[in-house]
């Protein structure tokens, strides 16, 4: 066991405890105020000079060297999700944000009290608002200028036990690419006992998914397009609608295949809606690009997770069809060296599921090896 890895170990009841107090006060994206202020007060605890208020309410701060070297940011993420539970609306850490902020956390105090900064700078960003692609962080920080001293970036999210178990770690994920496109489909309303003075826009709309569905790109890139939403409906069932509505998500692991799914996807629903003289109204929703990871920092990752976790939870760097908005920041960024590391936990039943559980012993794996990578980068 490496000395540092020790050290991360020794402070595992207050990880733990620190942990529980995110768990316990779960916030809305754009809305992480109670987040946010416990995140000052604590890094303040430590010595560190905190910004905040940045995006709203997120936060950075800075170990600086003194001596020249790379700005080596770890970025976490610190939005709860909103869940339906017995007719209530609630928030709840289902994605593990709140594991993310802990280990983001003690990796800049591990960093600070073992002195594993010796040359370059650290720099700990707090985004909020990672679950909503309409008020995404990381655009936002982006916007403020929060990556614009940044060389190398970290960032980190607990994986399904479908993917990965307790002691194995992934060295870079690559997200794929989402977008929404809503459309709205006008036609025109009539007496059902007389269709043929109106244009029915459900009959516009199964032309549509036929046209969407029988779209295709390079088979070779994983990519899907799916609809997510229908809507059409007259007064009762005697009236043909005027209007009708579709929504559909879209995914691609390369941005170019993405731009080639919605312009087919804009013709499919215009040439669709058509056949029966409706018109269509599309809108793509900004969404996520498709993940970058550099090489040579997935390179870094793998050798400390190796030295972590050993070479048996060393996996490859691994493709996956959902989305995070850490990819604007390489993305924006073309010069920016990233990974994204996935971290095994045995987490069940799944991300996003309001009973979502992990081992907690995954904590102190991700804090020692995001603390390896800064002292390899830094030290």
């Amino acid at each position: 066991m490496s000395s540092l890895k020790e050290l991360v170990q020794s402070r595992n009841d207050e990880i733990l405890e620190v942990y529980n107090e995110l768990h316990a006060i779960p916030e809305l994206s754009t809305k992480e105020f109670k987040t946010s202020r416990f995140l000052k007060e604590y890094l303040e605890k430590y010595g560190f000079e905190v910004t905040s208020g940045i995006a709203g309410t997120g936060l950075v701060t800075y170990i600086n060297s003194g001596v020249e070297g790379p700005v080596l940011g770890v970025r976490v993420d610190i939005d709860a999700v909103e869940h339906l539970i017995d007719g209530e609306i609630q928030m709840v850490h289902s994605c593990g944000h709140d594991a993310h902020t802990t280990m983001g956390l003690f990796s800049g105090i591990m960093a600070k009290e073992a002195g594993l900064v010796k040359k370059g700078s650290l720099k700990l960003i707090f985004q909020p608002s990672e679950e909503h692609e309409e008020t995404s962080g990381a655009r936002a920080m982006v916007s403020e200028g929060v990556i614009d001293d940044v060389d190398m970036l970290i960032g980190i999210h607990l994986r399904p036990a479908s993917e990965l178990r307790l002691g194995q770690a992934i060295p870079g994920m690559r997200h794929s690419a989402l977008n929404t496109i809503l459309a709205e489909i006008k036609g025109k309303g009539t007496h059902a006992g007389r269709p043929h003075l109106g244009k029915n826009p459900i009959d516009a709309i199964a032309a549509v998914i036929n046209a969407v569905n029988a779209i295709w790109v390079d088979p070779s890139i994983p990519w899907s397009i799916k609809f997510t939403s229908v809507h059409a409906d007259g007064l009762n069932n005697s009236s043909v609608p005027g209007t009708g509505k579709v929504g559909m998500d879209l995914r691609a692991n390369t941005n170019e295949v993405m731009d080639e799914l919605i312009e087919k996807a804009k013709m499919a629903i215009t040439a669709g809606a058509a056949t029966v003289g409706c018109e269509a109204e599309i809108e793509v929703i900004p969404g996520l690009p498709a993940g970058i990871i550099d090489d040579h920092m997935a390179k870094i990752a793998s050798e400390a997770i190796t030295e972590v976790l050993g070479s048996e939870g060393t996996m490859t760097v691994r493709d996956t069809p959902g989305g995070d908005d850490f990819t604007i920041y390489p993305f924006t960024k073309r010069e920016l060296k990233a990974t994204f590391l996935g971290l095994g936990c045995d987490l069940t039943p799944g991300l996003h599921d309001p009973a979502m559980n992990f081992d907690k012993r995954a904590l102190t794996n991700g804090v020692s090896i995001i603390s390896t990578m800064i002292q390899k980068i830094l030290g």
